[in-house]
């Protein structure tokens, strides 16, 4: 009972954090479009929220790297008391000011900043002595987002655009509601394991403590990991449609007569086709190497957006999320538990932000040249151009990731 709750728990946290990401990010174009900016604007401001996270996430990872226990969740939870009051902004500035244009980028960045902590908070619970499954978490995740976004466009063609930042300040409220709530059950089974622990010390493994292991800056660490860094290079190529279709989806399914609403129903599908792959992926991590998964991930990328750019019609669209069974949602469990199982308990939040940097790398680029795209040729010509830079990034994929394990095993100065 006490492993379910822990692990319903962290899927309902992860589910109201994608929920906020699905209100501000996916939804982005379609509130900044109705405030009076154009592509051009939405890009520069998707991609200032990027840069300010980029900047920031080394610092954000080193610190939590050297924090005890969950302090990650205080963490967490600060930083969304920040998105809740910056969230205010949406009220007060008007439609198409640099202000209201800061408000987003400011909570989008610190958005971004939360993931890696999210992500690595799976295995910081399992110090409670019960098993914290991240793959059913982000299963959660997906959940949260398909639900949030598929009401949202019904929404916004209903009630207007201000339904964004109503719903954006609830999802917020939820996250820290689910935070504490999370935070209390592991301190509670924390307790209880360690009593048992005391009473029966030759039955239970010890647990290792990252506190021992080696810290390194992100500099030494991107040096000793150089074919982990190239492969996220490459990774960053398949997050590149990813952000693509996310941030522009409106204006790719407008292209073929899409509506607002369908738009997301389009991104609802996404994200629950993600589900069913994230909630067994333990199962297929018994058949399958995590780098097998990420290669697999690398081929799904690459069908999905080929499939998005031949589009002809909504149907298609909806047709092509078919793809996310092996693409999104296989590349996020298994960067995870890949980045786990190769590196070191004081490395760990830095790989997990290495890949989020490339996530946010990725995001930046897609952003500005997404807007500009879009303004000067239109939503078929960004679709081809996020085509080749995902199959570039699957390529790169390819010839590195076999090679990461064994430079890891080389002597370092």
């Amino acid at each position: 009972m006490n492993k379910l709750k822990l692990n319903a728990e962290y899927a309902s946290t992860l589910g109201a954090y994608w929920m906020i990401y699905g209100i501000t990010g996916s939804f982005a174009s379609v509130f900044m479009l109705a405030k009076g900016y154009d592509n051009m604007h939405i890009g520069i401001t998707l991609a200032a929220a990027n840069l300010l996270a980029l900047g920031l996430q080394p610092f954000v990872a080193d610190h939590m790297d050297k924090a005890k226990g969950i302090k990650i969740i205080d963490a967490t939870v600060w930083m969304t008391l920040i998105m809740m009051l910056t969230g205010a902004g949406y009220f007060i500035f008007t439609g198409g000011s640099l202000l209201l244009a800061a408000v987003i980028a400011v909570i989008l960045a610190i958005h971004a900043l939360l993931q890696p902590l999210l992500n690595s908070l799976a295995f910081r619970l399992s110090e409670s002595g019960t098993n914290v499954n991240f793959g059913i978490g982000r299963a959660g995740g997906s959940l949260g987002f398909s639900v949030i976004v598929g009401v949202l466009g019904t929404l916004v063609e209903k009630k207007g655009e201000m339904s964004v930042p109503v719903c954006a300040e609830a999802a917020c409220a939820l996250l820290i509601a689910l935070l504490f709530l999370t935070k209390y059950s592991f301190t509670k089974m924390k307790r209880a394991n360690d009593i048992e622990i005391a009473e029966h010390p030759g039955e239970n493994p010890a647990v290792a403590d990252a506190d021992d292991d080696e810290r390194i800056d992100l500099k030494a660490f991107i040096r000793r990991n150089k074919y982990f860094f190239i492969m996220n290079l490459g990774i960053s190529g398949l997050l590149f449609s990813n952000a693509i279709l996310s941030n522009y989806m409106p204006q790719i399914a407008g292209g073929v007569g899409g509506t607002t609403e369908q738009t997301g129903r389009i991104l609802s599908l996404m994200a629950l086709l993600e589900m069913p792959t994230m909630i067994f992926i333990g199962t297929i991590k018994k058949h399958f190497q995590s780098r097998t998964l990420i290669k697999t991930a690398a081929a799904g990328f690459t069908g999905k957006i080929v499939v998005c750019w031949l589009a002809g019609s909504v149907t298609v669209l909806f047709a092509a999320q078919a793809f996310q069974l092996v693409a999104f949602a296989l590349l996020m469990p298994a960067m995870v538990y890949y980045v786990n199982e190769i590196m070191s308990p004081g490395e760990a939040v830095k790989g997990q932000s290495l890949f989020t940097m490339m996530f946010t790398f990725s995001t930046i680029i897609a952003s500005f040249a997404g807007g500009w795209i879009l303004d000067a040729s239109g939503a078929k010509v960004l679709a081809f151009a996020a085509a080749l830079v995902t199959a570039a990034g699957a390529a790169v994929v390819f010839l590195s990731i076999d090679k990461v394990e064994d430079h890891r095993r080389l002597p370092h100065d």
